[in-house]
């Protein structure tokens, strides 16, 4: 009988012999992210599996409109970081987030430009124009309903331009990837996409920026099956240590409450 038993265990998968030992199995934090938000966050899920032992953070970045249709769909989440208050709001109207969210930062958009500057764009001014496959400035923008989209329409209005893209994308790292890639000679995004870009890229100051800062609200998810978890990873952003990380990847400060 225990040769047979013996036989039977030696048969079974390591993972599930394993499991038969009693141990629990590890806890898994699920954060939804802003593109724009993936360098600092990735580094900020690092520190909390450093400091919570047995806990995975799984981080998905993705363009916030969609990763507010992903929770509104069922996916399983915790934790909600979007880049504008509006996207954010509409999770709130429908019910998804746990207390009322909080900004963690401020963001701006830039020019991303190939090294060198080939199409010797200076502005936005140089954008300016109808759609023509033959025009020397392929432009590359977000999406309208992506909130880097929404910034960049914003910033046109304030510079008294329309701009007409080759192509609308569902996230600003789309947008990067186009230019970085050379399938663009120009992208609007946030200025912190250029500075992770390194010298992928070049980026032009929009003067007109300042009328379309972005404010990043973050929020514990109603449905979460790790509700302490979640509030801790929000305290572990909103802390001394989430606001350097976000500095030094170039977001601004949260705006103090009116």
């Amino acid at each position: 009988m225990t040769r047979a038993l013996l036989a039977l265990v030696l048969l079974l998968p390591v993972g599930l012999v394993a499991g038969c030992g009693g141990d629990e199995d590890g806890t898994t934090l699920r954060v939804l992210a802003a593109a724009s938000l993936a360098g600092p966050f990735e580094e900020l899920a690092e520190e909390f599996e450093r400091t919570h032992d047995g806990v995975e953070v799984e981080l998905s970045s993705g363009g916030s409109t969609d990763l507010v249709a992903q929770v509104r769909e069922g996916a399983p989440a915790d934790v909600l970081a979007t880049a504008d208050t509006a996207t954010m709001d509409v999770a709130v109207a429908d019910g998804l987030t746990d207390g009322a969210p909080r900004t963690i930062a401020t963001n701006v958009l830039q020019l991303a430009v190939p090294p060198g500057n080939p199409a010797g764009v200076t502005g936005l001014a140089d954008l300016d124009g109808p759609a023509d496959p033959s025009a020397d400035v392929a432009l590359v923008v977000c999406a309208p309903e992506v909130p880097c989209g929404a910034a960049a329409q914003r910033v046109a209005r304030a510079a008294g331009v329309e701009l007409s893209p080759v192509s609308e994308e569902r996230s600003v790292s789309d947008v990067l990837g186009k230019v970085v890639s050379g399938e663009a000679d120009a992208g609007l995004v946030y200025v912190t996409d250029v500075r992770a870009a390194g010298d992928a890229v070049e980026g032009i100051v929009l003067p007109e920026a300042a009328e379309a800062v972005n404010r990043y609200p973050v929020a514990a998810l109603a449905d979460s099956a790790e509700p302490d978890l979640a509030q801790e990873f929000l305290d572990l952003v909103l802390g001394d240590l989430g606001r350097q990380v976000l500095r030094d990847a170039g977001f601004g400060p949260p705006e103090p409450p009116s």
